[in-house]
């Protein structure tokens, strides 16, 4: 613009054309071209299975916690009659805010109407009786992360749900197979796990149990379509797909604080790369406790690589009682400004835990690079496990997965988007050299067949 003000417009263009062909060229073009394709892949396919789906006339979820009034609003907000189960009135009014809280925004902004606010508001049921979910054509699950809980109300909820209806699992960890037996209509149930903020993250990982049926798979996938979300369908394993990639980016994390890394210091390298916050800020929004509890169910399905018989950093934290945002003790205090945006400050404690967990260490050698490499390989090569072990179909599955899940730099287009412009045979010399630090690092089979081929995981075009 400023080349061009004094030009005639002519000559202006001429400028114009060449600066976009200069920026169509970057691989940051190239990484938002695939964005926009992958996000096409994903409403294609939800279109294909809405074809085969009966739609969701009336919905439902049971638990009225922050996560189950997020699915209560965005299911209200989008026309959909839902109905919030719970057995306390006090978590129903807690549910029944979370939902009120959203729409008041909205308001605030100049988005919504009162009155569109009191009309949302009016489609969601609070109830503390099993008899609400009678006329409801999906039924999300959304208690508490314990199996035993969990068993006891599908089986309270079997009793009263329409025998064509779906029941849903927002499990983050548990085995949705294992969840599966026992039930009357096994295959009438699978996973569907929102992300928290229900209201922003656009990704819902769809789980396959082996029990689960096509049908039941194309109806969850066309809810969560119609809730304005984007379903990626997995199958079932240990962390399923996002989590499951998700937890070696921690480790890389926990490894490099072993070394005597700051964790301010990776913070920052990995804003830098693009994330919108580092490992130990999104640790301690995620909640340590949750993160240890996590990390406990992925040691147990993939020990090789992923045992916590060693205690990492997460582990220190969560003995010392410091789960991170949720009780204002993690790496950082979290405070807002006058404005209401959050901010963040390092918690002085952090010193003395680390001093006490790894000693006094020097100052770390570590270049910026390294802890890049450090942080990045483990989720590429988890990524690639879950392509062998045909968790889910596509590349551009994984890589819009994590942009949609975890805010990966969208600049990049993905995980696998970014290895092919880092390029693979790098990456995988460059894992080599890790590999005595965890077998996370291993690369695998796929990379190096890749890198003997000349292939990359998207093609030109692709």
């Amino acid at each position: 613009m400023q080349a061009s003000a004094g030009l005639t417009i002519r000559d202006a263009l001429d400028i114009e054309a060449e600066g976009f062909a200069e920026l169509a060229k970057t691989s940051e073009a190239r990484a938002l071209i695939s964005l926009f394709l992958g996000d096409q892949l994903l409403k294609k396919k939800a279109k294909t299975f809405r074809k085969s789906a009966e739609p969701v006339k009336k919905a439902a979820v049971l638990g009225a916690g922050i996560m189950g009034g997020g699915v209560a609003y965005q299911s209200a907000y989008k026309k959909i009659p839902i109905a919030m189960k719970d057995i306390s009135s006090s978590q129903l009014d807690l549910g029944m805010s979370e939902a009120s809280s959203i729409l008041q925004r909205r308001v605030d902004r100049g988005r919504m109407e009162s009155r569109k606010m009191a009309e949302t508001l009016t489609r969601i049921t609070p109830s503390l009786s099993y008899d609400s979910l009678k006329e409801a054509d999906l039924v999300v699950e959304a208690v508490v992360e314990l199996e035993t809980v969990k068993r006891q109300v599908y089986q309270e909820t079997e009793e009263v749900i329409a025998e064509d209806a779906v029941l849903a699992s927002n499990t983050s960890t548990i085995s949705i197979t294992k969840l599966a037996e026992g039930l009357k209509n096994p295959e009438r149930f699978c996973g569907m796990h929102f992300f928290n903020p229900v209201h922003r993250m656009p990704l819902v990982e769809v789980i396959r149990a082996r029990q689960s049926s096509e049908e039941t798979i194309a109806r969850t996938v066309a809810f969560a379509a119609d809730l304005g979300k984007s379903p990626v369908v997995v199958n079932d394993c240990p962390g399923f797909l996002v989590n499951r990639v998700l937890f070696p980016y921690f480790a890389g994390f926990a490894g490099l604080i072993e070394a005597g890394v700051d964790f301010e210091r990776i913070d920052k390298v990995m804003q830098k790369f693009g994330w919108p916050m580092g490992p130990a800020w999104l640790l301690d929004v995620v909640g340590i406790d949750t993160s240890h509890h996590a990390g406990g169910v992925l040691a147990e399905g993939y020990p090789d690589r992923m045992s916590n018989e060693k205690a990492n950093i997460i582990t220190h934290m969560f003995e010392n009682g410091r789960f991170g945002k949720k009780n204002d003790k993690g790496f950082y205090i979290h405070t807002t400004d006058k404005k209401g945006k959050p901010r963040k400050e390092r918690d002085p404690e952090m010193d003395s835990l680390l001093e006490q967990c790894y000693g006094q260490k020097e100052k770390s050698q570590i270049t910026d690079q390294e802890i890049i490499e450090r942080m990045m390989l483990p989720m590429l090569m988890e990524s690639s496990r879950c392509l062998e072990d045909e968790i889910v179909e596509s590349p551009a599955e994984v890589d819009m997965a994590l942009i949609f899940g975890l805010g990966f730099p969208p600049f990049r287009g993905g995980i696998f988007r970014w290895a092919d412009e880092e390029g693979l045979e790098r990456l995988a010399s460059a894992s080599e050299k890790y590999v005595e630090l965890s077998q996370l690092y291993k690369p695998t089979e796929q990379i190096l067949g890749m890198v003997s081929k000349g292939e990359v995981f998207h093609p030109i075009g692709g």
